[in-house]
């Protein structure tokens, strides 16, 4: 099992760089990343998570494990629908999280082919989850004024921990 960085680690709010090449390293970082996932009871991984800078995340939010390279939303539904989010970086937080409910995701499979991937309700929001770490957002970055301030003291205690 690889670490899961948690906040406030720095790798978590960078930019992740695209990825150009596919090889036998970041096969195995597949992987290790699924099953990361799965030993930590997540429904989706980002590479930067586990302190890889590059545009890479798993996902398996019960249609089995799937890997998406350079992932962009090109597009999605003006619906949008707020949900209680967990994440394996933030643990025992939870923000009430808004975002649009049905997406189009394009991204590279492991393979390295361009697929498209029409996706609403639970897969469309961890999708938009995962590129948000991709981005080096986090589901705290989405929280009112009022959630913050009651978060505060959880966000301390993670910061010392570090």
């Amino acid at each position: 099992m690889l670490k899961v960085l948690t906040y406030p680690d720095p790798i978590l709010r960078r930019q992740s760089e695209q990825i150009n090449a596919i090889d036998d390293g970041l096969s195995e970082l597949f992987d290790n990343m699924t099953e990361t996932m799965y030993i930590a009871d997540g429904v989706g991984l980002a590479a930067p998570q586990i302190g890889v800078s590059k545009q890479l995340f798993v996902v398996d939010a019960g249609e089995g494990p799937m890997v998406f390279l350079n992932p962009e939303i090109i597009r999605q539904d003006d619906e949008q629908e707020t949900v209680e989010e967990g994440c394996l970086s933030l643990p025992g937080i939870h923000v009430d999280v808004t975002r649009a409910r049905r997406i189009v995701l394009r991204s590279l499979d492991e393979s390295g082919r361009v697929r498209e991937i029409e996706a609403d309700g639970l897969l469309a929001r961890v999708f938009q989850h995962e590129i948000d770490h991709l981005n080096g957002v986090l589901i705290i970055d989405h929280a009112s004024s009022v959630q913050r301030a009651l978060l505060r003291s959880k966000l301390r205690k993670l910061e010392k921990e570090s």
